[in-house]
C-alpha cells in the first residue's frame, strides 16, 4: 500500500542527509512531470486522429471492390538508352519542381590519402636478429668474480617463464593448449615438434617468433565440476565470515567427507556453505571448462583426477571442495614457450614517413592533389556528403577533427590539411563545399536520371501507339494481350507486371469495356480494357473499418508529432562548432 507520509519522510531525510541524492530525486520528479505533460499533449493529438464512417466505407471498397481487365505492356527496354538524353538542365528543373524531396543539408566532399606507419625491411631484419640473438647461450662478464659466466639461451634454459618474460613481447602462458585453440598458421608444425625442439624464427601476426616444445600430454579437452568455496576471516572473499583458516580447513575436509559418502548432498551443502555466490545458486555447478580456465591448483586437481573424485585444494580465494563430475575424451595437448618480437617501425622509419608526408602536402598545395598522389604511388580515397556532425571517415574511423576542419568558416574547395591519426597521417582536401538548399544537378543525378529516362521513353512509346484495340496495339508493338482478375486498390499488383498503382487506379476509373489511353507505369507503358467491375456488397455499417483506420492513424503519433514540431521550429544548429 502506498503511503504518502512515508514518501514525504523519505524525501525530507534525503534532503537533510545527502544533497546530491536529493538533487537526483528532484531531477527524477521533474522528468516524471515533463513526461506527464508530454503524454497529455500526445493523447490530445491522438484523440483527434480518427476516421469517419465514409472513410471506413472507402477503406472497405479499396480492399473488396475489384476489377478484371485485359492489358498490353510495352516495356521501357524496347527503347534503347541511346535514344534518350537527360541533360543537367532537365535534372535541375525536376529538382526545382520537387524541392521537398531534394532538400540538402550542409555537406562537404573530401578526398584524402592515408600514410600508414610501417616497418621497413631493415626494421623487420633487426627484429628477427633480436630473436636469434637469445636462442643460444652466451658469455657474460661477471664483475664480482672477474670471469665470464655462461648465460643459457632459449634452447637450453630451465627457467622458461623467467626467460620468456624477460626476452619476449608476449608473456609466457603456463597452460596446455589443444590444436583447435591455437591461433596461427603454424599449428601443424608446432604440434609436430618433440619436447625440446624449436620452430623458427617464423613471422606470424606482425611478430618474429621462436617456439619451443615443453611437454606433450593426452588429456580431456574439457571437464565439468562443482565446488564449495570455504573462506576465512581476512580474505577478500570472506563475505562476513569470522572463522579462522584452520577452522575453514576443518570445515572443508568435513564437507568433502560428507560428499564422498553421498554426492546427492553436494548441491544442498553448496547452497549452505559456499562463498562463491555465482555458483552457489546453481548448487556449486561450474559447468564445463577447458584446461587453464581455472586457477592452477583447481585446474590440476580436476584434470588429473578421474570423474567421481572429491578433494580439497587451497587458493587465494579460500579452500575449494571439488567434485569432478564429467570429463570429455582425451586429445593431444601441448605446452609450449614462445619468444616473440613485434615488428615495429623504427624511429628512422617514422622520421622518413613524416618527411614523405610533408613533401606530399607541399606538392599537393602547389599543384594537383591527384598528380602528387600518382607521383608518390599512393591511393586517393574519396568520400561524399560528409555532414557537419559526422564522426567517421571511411577507411580512417572516428576522425572528428577532420570533419570540424572541413566545416570551418574560412574553408573553401581545394583547401588541404594534414592530420596525425593513430598509426600514421591523413592528408585531406575539400573537393566541394555544399551549402544548405536544393541538391545540385550532379548530386541529384543518380536519383533523377532514371526517373526522367522513364518519362522520356514513355513519351516515345506513347507516340507509337495509334490503334484502337488491344489486339491491334499488341500486334503493332510485338507484345501479347494479357488478362488479370480480381485486382483491388489496396494491393495494386498486376500478375506478370509487378506493382503498378497508376495502372490499377486508371482501370478503376474506366467503364466496363472502355479502352484507356496509354499509361506510364513503373515497368513500361500500358493500355488497359476493363472486362468486369466487381463491386462488393454494401454493408449495414462500416464502423469496424472506420475503427481500423483510426487505429492505424494513431500508430506512431509521438514520432510523427515530434518530427512535425522539429520541422516547424526555427532552430539554428550550432552544435558542430563545439563538438
Amino acid at each position: 500500500m502506498f503511503d504518502e507520509n512515508r514518501l514525504q519522510e523519505y524525501v525530507a531525510n534525503l534532503k537533510a542527509t545527502s544533497p546530491q541524492a536529493y538533487q537526483q530525486w528532484v531531477a527524477y520528479e521533474n522528468s516524471i512531470a515533463e513526461g506527464a505533460r508530454e503524454n497529455i499533449y500526445f493523447n490530445l493529438v491522438r484523440a483527434d486522429l480518427g476516421a469517419t464512417l465514409l472513410e471506413g466505407e472507402q477503406a472497405y471498397r479499396m480492399e473488396n471492390d475489384n476489377v478484371d481487365f485485359k492489358y498490353v505492356q510495352i516495356p521501357y527496354t524496347t527503347v534503347p538508352d541511346s535514344e534518350v538524353q537527360v541533360t543537367k538542365e532537365d535534372i535541375r528543373s525536376y529538382v526545382k519542381n520537387h524541392p521537398k524531396r531534394f532538400k540538402s543539408d550542409k555537406a562537404r566532399d573530401l578526398q584524402y590519402i592515408v600514410f600508414q606507419e610501417e616497418a621497413s625491411s631493415q626494421d623487420e631484419a633487426e627484429a628477427k636478429q633480436e630473436i636469434e640473438s637469445v636462442l643460444d647461450g652466451r658469455a657474460q662478464f661477471n664483475s664480482s668474480t672477474s670471469s665470464n659466466d655462461t648465460v643459457a639461451g632459449f634452447r637450453t634454459t630451465n627457467n622458461i617463464e623467467g626467460f620468456v618474460n624477460q626476452n619476449s613481447d608476449i608473456q609466457f602462458q603456463d597452460r596446455f593448449i589443444f590444436r583447435d585453440q591455437y591461433q596461427g598458421e603454424n599449428v601443424d608444425a608446432i604440434f609436430n615438434l618433440q619436447p625440446g625442439e624449436l620452430l623458427g624464427p617464423y613471422k606470424e601476426n606482425g611478430y618474429w617468433k621462436v617456439t619451443r616444445m615443453l611437454e606433450k600430454r593426452q588429456m580431456a579437452d574439457s571437464a565439468k565440476a562443482s565446488h564449495i568455496m570455504v573462506t576465512w576471516q581476512g580474505l577478500q572473499t570472506a563475505n562476513g565470515a569470522t572463522r579462522t583458516k584452520e577452522e575453514a580447513k576443518t570445515l572443508a575436509d568435513s564437507l568433502a567427507q560428507v560428499v564422498r559418502g553421498d554426492k546427492e548432498k553436494f548441491a544442498e551443502l553448496a547452497a549452505q556453505f559456499s562463498a562463491d555466490q555465482a555458483s552457489q545458486t546453481q548448487g556449486g555447478d561450474l559447468g564445463f571448462f577447458r584446461p587453464g580456465d581455472m586457477i592452477p591448483a583447481f585446474n590440476d586437481f580436476v584434470f588429473e583426477s578421474t570423474p567421481g573424485s572429491v578433494g580439497v585444494v587451497e587458493s587465494d580465494f579460500g579452500y575449494h571442495v571439488i567434485s569432478v563430475v564429467e570429463k570429455t575424451s582425451e586429445e593431444e595437448a601441448v605446452k609450449v614457450a614462445t619468444i616473440a618480437r613485434e615488428i615495429q617501425p623504427s624511429e628512422q622509419s617514422l622520421n622518413d614517413l613524416y618527411t614523405k608526408v610533408i613533401q606530399f602536402e607541399m606538392e599537393a598545395k602547389n599543384g594537383s592533389f591527384v598528380d602528387a598522389a600518382k607521383k608518390d604511388n599512393v591511393q586517393v580515397r574519396t568520400v561524399k556528403d560528409v555532414k557537419a556532425l559526422d564522426e567517421n571517415i571511411p577507411g580512417v574511423g572516428a576522425q572528428r577533427r577532420i570533419v570540424q576542419w572541413a566545416f570551418g568558416e574560412d574553408i573553401k574547395a581545394g583547401d588541404i590539411s594534414r592530420f596525425e591519426v593513430p598509426g600514421g597521417y591523413v592528408v585531406a582536401q575539400v573537393t566541394a563545399v555544399k551549402e544548405e538548399g536544393l541538391m545540385s544537378a550532379e548530386d541529384a543525378s543518380a536519383t533523377v536520371t532514371p526517373i526522367l529516362t522513364k518519362q522520356k521513353k514513355a513519351e516515345i512509346i506513347k507516340s507509337k501507339i495509334s490503334a484502337n484495340s488491344l489486339e491491334q496495339i499488341a500486334q503493332n508493338q510485338n507484345v501479347s494481350v494479357q488478362t488479370v482478375n480480381a485486382v483491388n486498390l489496396k494491393n495494386p499488383t498486376i500478375a506478370g507486371a509487378g506493382n503498378e498503382p497508376e495502372v490499377v487506379g486508371t482501370a478503376f476509373a474506366l467503364e466496363q469495356g472502355e479502352l484507356s489511353k496509354p499509361i506510364q507505369g513503373n515497368n513500361g507503358v500500358y493500355v488497359v480494357e476493363v472486362t468486369t467491375i466487381n463491386r462488393a456488397p454494401d454493408m449495414e455499417s462500416y464502423r469496424n473499418f472506420a475503427t481500423q483506420q483510426t487505429q492505424q492513424r494513431r500508430q506512431g503519433v509521438q514520432e510523427r508529432v515530434f518530427e512535425a514540431l522539429k520541422q516547424n521550429a526555427d532552430i539554428e544548429d550550432n552544435r558542430a562548432r563545439f563538438y
